[in-house]
């Protein structure tokens, strides 16, 4: 296999420094300098957990660059997972597990277009892509309130209290494409406000 260049991004240096020591060991893996993220074959990102933040970072840099990402967390969620495989993550990692032999297996396999998740959480990986492929066949996707499958998931993440940009985060999306999603309920529906909206939401059994 050809010479598989990757970025380490980590919070803190001691775990950056780690793990790059940790992957420049292996044969036919090239450490590039953080600077040079965007030359990456595959990213290779740690966190404690998906936090907001966190998932802002993964959003934009899979909107700048193709590359593969490797994971390495403390903990991840069902619905972190999903927002994670939706930002170009294809390995999560625990970080208990995070050897240097997984993390180089892990690299290759995301490298040749593979997959390593945690298999507690592909049933609800499968799920996700079952509603995807439902999507497909029917775009609009409305159901029987009037609702688009995207406007049910941000009203969903509204009922469980997250703000506009943590929406933002757990869906990938920009904060200006969930105040148009709420935007467009409210005035299409006729709603007064959000509160409004989640309670017609849960009123009508969408939520």
């Amino acid at each position: 296999m050809d010479s598989i260049s990757i970025v380490v991004q980590a919070a803190d240096p001691l775990t950056r420094a780690g793990l790059h020591n940790h992957l420049q060991a292996y044969p036919g893996i090239t450490v590039l300098a953080p600077e040079r993220w965007a030359d990456a074959g595959v990213r290779v990102v740690a966190a404690d957990r998906l936090r907001p933040e966190a998932i802002a970072a993964l959003r934009r840099a899979a909107a700048d660059s193709a590359a593969p990402v490797v994971l390495i967390v403390d903990e991840i969620s069902e619905a972190d997972l999903l927002t994670a495989v939706e930002c170009r993550v294809v390995a999560v990692l625990p970080r208990a597990a995070a050897t240097a032999e997984n993390l180089a297996r892990s690299v290759r396999t995301a490298a040749s277009g593979g997959g390593m998740l945690p298999p507690q959480l592909v049933g609800e990986l499968i799920k996700h892509v079952e509603r995807l492929q439902r999507e497909a066949l029917n775009p609009a996707g409305p159901s029987a309130a009037g609702l688009s499958t995207r406007e049910i998931d941000v009203l969903r993440l509204m009922a469980d209290g997250l703000d506009t940009n943590e929406i933002a985060g757990r869906l990938c999306y920009s904060e200006r494409t969930v105040k148009n999603v709420i935007y467009g309920v409210t005035h299409r529906l006729k709603l007064r406000n959000r509160s409004h909206a989640v309670a017609y939401a849960l009123r009508t059994g969408v939520i």
